[in-house]
């Protein structure tokens, strides 16, 4: 039963096929995939299902020479015996060729030449129908091909074939399809247990859960131990009705004996929050394979819902001491203390793991991780080198050693490190970095450099480079400059949305207010859903008038999403909140004002929040709170009062 590979094999126990058939059938998969071995698949079925077929070089000669042959069924009635003789007055019917050989001709073919060119359509598969076929796969007539073997499987011996025209269907059809032909098979070969394996897989991945306990059923009653691995994989349903469908269609098997079936019915409960249930059905798994990583793991998984954490880490440390060698184990183990905040506990069993499997990556990269994340800089820094010596970690070796760096403020060794990095997924990132530490240093031209030769290196990052240097120049009081790069930017990319909204972003709200407006409505006719656009554009309608009402519904809108809504995003939220506020202060409503922030700024002061509370505690005149707000954007910000006075101005 080659054609599901790993996915779907007969259990050997069930196998009524020799061992020289089981190497047939290897052979099939290889010979079909060039066309030049098209007759040869069609032998291989063949000799699996013997033909005997007579006249098999006139026969071929016929269908490529495109003779027509027909015959008057009346006078064939009337011959002796019913034979059929060549008659020059037959009728001539319209030639066959490549596109009017359908199986229904090779049956009026077989059944109606004569008698000196054809036999009465054979029982067994015929040799020519199958060739006929795998040449069709090989021109990608792929339906003409399903459609011949389909035929050719219903005839006597033919399960080699069956197999075939399944592995063809489930290729080129819908698994619907596939299912009712291997159905439509199995009732026509009842005892082919194999058959019954398919049908049961087929069933589960078209989510007729009816038929598919039926069909488990039926497996379970020929042998309660029957090995189900394979007709389980691949087919967990994705949403919660179906998977009451299949637990409803499970529920009246007897899994006693069966682990697969009891590890499917576990897995199933503890989704549905019945680990009580569910831990009575993977001990039966676990009573048949003890050791079974996969089960033991969803086991901890269900005692994670129904006993305390060190019940559950007590569970697979014990598990882990009896199959020291799975890294499975150990990793669990690990990632359950991570999730628990024990990170001594976790990083000291990543240092077992690493030595015991010291060629691995995977834990080597975890455990300098979470070194970096206990502040274990000397341990982090000796895993990362050992890594750095894979070629495929090396980036990302490179990358952690530069936080690491960074967390011990040696920024010039960090800086070398991110610039080592060329990984695509990691390589902004770390130029970011690395641009802030120029900046730091106060070197302009350094950080635009670096951006220059990301934008040269990494073409695809050319428009983040772009808002970087363009966002170091407005820092340098170079707005003009800055908006001149974005245009000519928008220029070279004129549908990236984040050049638009970044150029968008500089122009005034009043003097460039018929532009700005222009750019946020395409921008918001490309992504309408998008907050950041919205307000945006709820900041400019209020700049130009106070009392706008779809200004104040999009910003009083995204300060209503609630902290569990997806779309909610803490740092729009305090920007709404600001643009809020900032229309409230202009209407010298200085006590909505400080509605609106004086909260957020206690949990999560910023220089804008509260430099707007300080103009509406002015506002109300309230010099206490004036001088103690002062003080403390000065001790924050590090902002004199000069700067103070000047920031203020802005809002």
């Amino acid at each position: 039963m080659i054609f599901f590979g790993s996915l779907l094999r007969s259990p050997h126990p069930y196998s009524e096929y020799s061992s020289f058939r089981a190497l047939l059938h290897v052979a099939i998969e290889r010979l079909c995939q060039r066309y030049k071995l098209a007759l040869s698949l069609a032998v291989c079925l063949c000799l699996a299902a013997p033909v005997h077929a007579s006249h098999p070089d006139v026969l071929l000669e016929a269908k490529i020479s495109k003779v027509s042959v027909a015959t008057d069924n009346k006078a064939a009635a009337n011959k002796p015996n019913g034979n059929k003789v060549n008659d020059s007055s037959a009728p001539i019917d319209t030639p066959y060729n490549e596109d009017t050989l359908t199986i229904e001709n090779v049956k009026n073919i077989n059944g109606l030449a004569p008698a000196s060119l054809w036999q009465p359509e054979l029982s067994e598969p015929s040799l020519y129908a199958l060739l006929d076929a795998e040449f069709a796969a090989d021109r990608d007539d792929k339906r003409r091909a399903v459609s011949i073997y389909k035929q050719q499987s219903f005839k006597e011996d033919a399960t080699a074939v069956f197999e075939r025209a399944l592995s063809l269907s489930l290729r080129n059809e819908r698994v619907e399809d596939s299912l009712q032909f291997a159905k439509t098979w199995q009732d026509q070969n009842p005892d082919h247990v194999p058959a019954w394996f398919y049908v049961a897989h087929l069933a589960l991945r078209a989510h007729d859960y009816i038929l598919a306990g039926e069909t488990l059923n039926r497996i379970l009653r020929y042998d309660p131990r029957a090995d189900l691995s394979e007709i389980l994989i691949g087919i967990y349903p994705n949403n919660d009705d179906d998977k009451r469908e299949l637990l409803a269609a499970l529920q009246p098997l007897d899994s006693e004996q069966n682990a697969s079936l009891s590890v499917l019915k576990a897995g199933l409960l503890y989704q549905f929050n019945e680990p009580e249930v569910a831990i009575v059905h993977i001990n039966r798994a676990l009573e048949r394979q003890p050791d079974y990583v996969p089960f033991i793991t969803l086991k901890a998984d269900i005692l994670r819902k129904i006993v305390t954490a060190e019940t559950v880490i007590n569970y697979v440390s014990q598990a882990r001491l009896r199959n020291p060698d799975s890294k499975s184990l150990y990793l669990y183990e690990i990632r359950y203390l991570l999730d628990l905040k024990q990170s001594e506990q976790a990083w000291k069993l990543l240092l077992e793991a690493h030595s015991r499997f010291n060629d691995d990556s995977e834990i080597t990269l975890l455990a300098a991780l979470v070194s970096l994340d206990i502040e274990e800089y000397a341990s982090a820094d000796e895993l990362l080198n050992m890594l750095a010596k894979s070629p495929a970690y090396l980036d990302q070796a490179y990358y952690y050693l530069g936080i690491s760096a960074e967390r011990q403020q040696l920024f010039d060794q960090a800086k070398y490190y991110l610039n080592g990095v060329m990984q695509e997924d990691l390589v902004l990132e770390a130029r970011r970095k690395v641009v802030a530490f120029e900046l730091l240093d106060n070197d302009i031209d350094g950080a635009i450099a670096t951006l220059e030769k990301l934008r040269k290196d990494f073409t695809v990052f050319a428009p983040d480079t772009f808002v970087m240097q363009a966002d170091i120049l407005w820092q340098q009081n170079e707005s003009d400059e800055a908006l001149r790069l974005l245009t000519r930017a928008a220029r070279k990319y004129p549908d990236n949305e984040m050049l638009l909204f970044a150029r968008a972003q500089l122009l005034d709200d009043k003097e460039d207010y018929v532009v700005k407006r222009t750019l946020l409505n395409h921008l918001q006719a490309l992504d309408p859903s998008n907050l950041s656009y919205q307000l945006s554009y709820a900041q400019l309608l209020l700049a130009n008038e106070r009392s706008s009402e779809q200004g104040l519904e999009l910003a009083t809108a995204i300060i209503q999403i609630r902290y569990d809504d997806p779309r909610y995003d803490n740092d729009l939220h305090l920007q709404a909140l600001n643009v809020l506020a900032g229309n409230a202060l202009a209407k010298e409503n200085y006590q909505q004002v400080i509605d609106y922030l004086q909260t957020p700024y206690d949990v999560l002061p910023t220089l804008r929040s509260g430099t707007l509370l300080l103009r509406a505690y002015q506002g109300l005149g309230n010099n206490d709170k004036v001088e103690a707000l002062l003080a403390d954007l000065q001790q924050r910000f590090s902002f004199g009062q000069h700067n103070i006075n000047d920031r203020i101005q802005l809002y």
